[in-house]
């Protein structure tokens, strides 16, 4: 019983040294995962310097009035946000530092324009790290939670499409840059869109 006993500590002992050399490792190059619980602290810092924005492509006025106005112009290129070998492809905030990737357009980016910013009130339930949300149902145009109805920008579709709308749990932050928008974090992924608050239900 002596010989189990301590052939069972040794194991535990042994899995426990691997697995601290293993996070510490991953720690050791920066390669850690996102989300799984994390929650950032705060909400991104305002931008300063933004990096050049291509404005969505319009058809000029004038000539070619029937022509369709995606003929001959090239189409929008997507940004990259993997910016290690395990993080998403979708914006997301790095769990060491809180480093939001992927907020960083700045005031001016034409794919977060309103013309009537905060049309439908403005949301007050709570931002931040102390106020979880659970989704309660829905999807990109339209999710809610708590009698708080909101709306996923457009530009940012692509980025929550693995976000399960009934079951995730998310924290809101303020956005800094982008009148009328607010940051939406999914605690279980790590990454975040912008969403429209759409008012009470």
């Amino acid at each position: 019983m002596r010989k189990l006993t301590s052939l069972v500590g040794f194991a535990l002992i042994f899995c426990a040294s691997a697995l601290a050399q293993h996070r510490g490792g991953a720690e050791q190059t920066g390669q850690q995962r996102v989300g799984h619980g994390y929650i950032p602290p705060r909400g991104p810092a305002p931008v300063h310097n933004p990096p050049a924005i291509r404005a969505p492509s319009r058809q000029p006025s004038g000539e070619n009035r029937g022509a369709n106005p995606q003929q001959n112009q090239p189409p929008e290129q997507r940004r990259t946000f993997r910016d290690q070998p395990q993080h998403p492809e979708a914006p997301h905030v790095h769990p060491s530092d809180g480093q939001w990737i992927g907020h960083d357009s700045g005031r001016n980016d034409p794919h977060y324009h309103l013309d009537h910013s905060w049309e439908h009130g403005r949301f007050t339930l709570g931002f931040g790290p102390r106020y979880v949300y659970r989704l309660e149902g829905g999807n990109r145009e339209r999710f809610w939670f708590e009698n708080s109805y909101f709306q996923v920008a457009p530009y940012d579709y692509d980025y929550c499409t693995d976000w399960d709308w009934r079951n995730d749990n998310i924290a809101i932050y303020e956005d800094p840059d982008h009148d009328g928008w607010y940051l939406a974090y999914n605690v279980r992924l790590g990454t975040h869109v912008h969403v429209l608050y759409l008012g009470p239900g």
